[in-house]
């Protein structure tokens, strides 16, 4: 495995649209970053376009990483944009491509932003995930621990009502993937 990883690539319109493909392909595979499955780039595109904004007129920082010349694996740094919480962030739309699942990209992934977030000052990170998937075992070996609920948050279907579980990584604990921090 070789990511290349880039910190706030120039988000052109190629770029954009090869983001936009990765959302989709993520979201139609199941994945938990902001729709539910089936969705087209005419749905994504607007959501894609807000956050491309963050990060293009700040304070936003996105993540890419690239296997090749392709993105397989993405990630925004979400500034809180509120004095009390500049020392932590959020990571958002967190995804890789479905066909390079099970290569290490993701654990990858979020070593590289626990390594910016050091570098950057940070203490703390923030994601939350959609409970149902098993996504909290993966974030939990990754170091993160699960700092709390919200019951019901998210409805994926009439009916289908999900927890949004809110994972926390301290960055002034020295954490080591596995360990408790």
């Amino acid at each position: 495995m070789s990511l290349r990883f880039v910190l706030d690539p120039d988000l052109t319109a190629d770029l954009r649209e090869q983001i936009v493909s990765l959302w989709v392909d993520v979201t139609n595979a199941g994945g938990a970053v902001g729709f539910v499955a089936p969705v087209t780039a005419a749905d994504v595109r607007p959501v894609a376009e807000a956050a491309f904004a963050g990060v293009a007129d700040g304070p936003d920082r996105l993540l890419v990483g690239y296997d090749g010349g392709r993105p397989v694996a993405v990630l925004i740094f979400a500034d809180n944009r509120f004095d009390l919480k500049a020392h932590w962030c959020v990571l958002k739309r967190v995804m890789v491509h479905p066909d390079t699942q099970g290569l290490g990209y993701g654990a990858a992934l979020m070593r590289e932003a626990e390594r910016l977030g050091r570098k950057a000052g940070r203490e703390a990170l923030h994601v939350t995930v959609r409970d149902g998937l098993g996504l909290e075992r993966f974030y939990a070996r990754l170091g993160y621990r699960e700092v709390g609920r919200l019951p019901g948050a998210l409805r994926v279907a009439p009916g289908d009502d999900r927890d949004e579980v809110l994972m926390w990584l301290d960055l002034t604990a020295g954490n080591t993937p596995g360990e408790p921090g």
